[in-house]
């Protein structure tokens, strides 16, 4: 299956991306159809494992949507483990120096180009004609998470590293690790002007750059800025919005 993420980067369009921070089949198989390009598990500061990711992968996949983790580490076991039960695009935390994005890329490819190890236990059918190996170099994304003042500092050196699909900001850690108040939808110019920077190096080497938005007006504004992949929120925080607005009307 061809990743709809990177086709949609090449014809130069952005993909609206769903975030799951429940550990539940279910609920991702209602979510996953509810429009979005790509879905995101998310194991780092989800509630979710190793086995609801399976699971949730399961609920999506009827959609046709890509499935996407962002993995709670940058180490080889669990990003292959996500690939493994396929994942087509692996977003990684606190990626700060040109070390990190460089092993990322490692844990990411099959030889030559890295080391994960073979058993793509339900990505390729273990024990298949090989046909997922030869494309999966090709089709899955490698984003690391820029979100940290010493990851904007070493970012040409790091958006350098062969194999880099695109980055992932991460507002609040951004915003915190420059002494400011940890939040989405920032309108700081200090952090706006860090987003321009992001964008023209990004740019200048045809990788894309997503976002983390907490509603979905900024995250339209993001598109219009240039951010090639935006987050809303997630369906823990849509679900909780719609709910009380929901009672809200209900008591007039």
């Amino acid at each position: 299956m061809a990743n709809k993420v990177k086709e949609a980067w090449k014809s130069g369009k952005a993909v609206v991306n769903g975030w799951l921070a429940i550990p539940n089949g279910f609920s991702a198989e209602m979510y996953s159809q509810c429009g979005w390009d790509s879905v995101t598990v998310d194991m780092q500061h989800g509630v979710q494992d190793y086995l609801s990711c399976v699971s949730c992968f399961q609920g999506i996949q009827l959609s046709g949507v890509t499935p996407m983790v962002r993995v709670p580490w940058n180490e080889p076991g669990i990003i292959g483990k996500v690939l493994d039960a396929g994942a087509y695009g692996v977003i990684c935390p606190m990626v700060n120096t040109v070390e990190e994005a460089r092993a990322l890329v490692q844990y990411s490819k099959y030889p030559p180009k890295g080391t994960r190890s073979n058993g793509p236990i339900r990505a390729g059918a273990y024990g298949s004609s090989g046909t997922y190996q030869k494309t999966a170099n090709d089709e899955i994304l490698v984003i690391p998470m820029i979100e940290t003042k010493q990851a904007i500092e070493n970012i040409e050196a790091i958006l350098d590293v062969p194999g880099i699909d695109g980055i992932y900001v991460g507002p609040s850690d951004l915003s915190f690790s420059y002494g400011l108040e940890p939040k989405l939808d920032v309108e700081d110019p200090f952090i706006l002007g860090i987003y321009d920077k992001l964008l023209a190096e990004t740019a200048k080497r045809g990788i894309a750059a997503g976002l983390h938005n907490g509603t979905a007006e900024y995250a339209n504004k993001m598109i219009k800025k240039g951010f090639k992949l935006v987050t809303i929120s997630n369906e823990v925080g849509l679900m909780v919005a719609a709910a009380k607005n929901a009672v809200k009307i209900a008591r007039g």
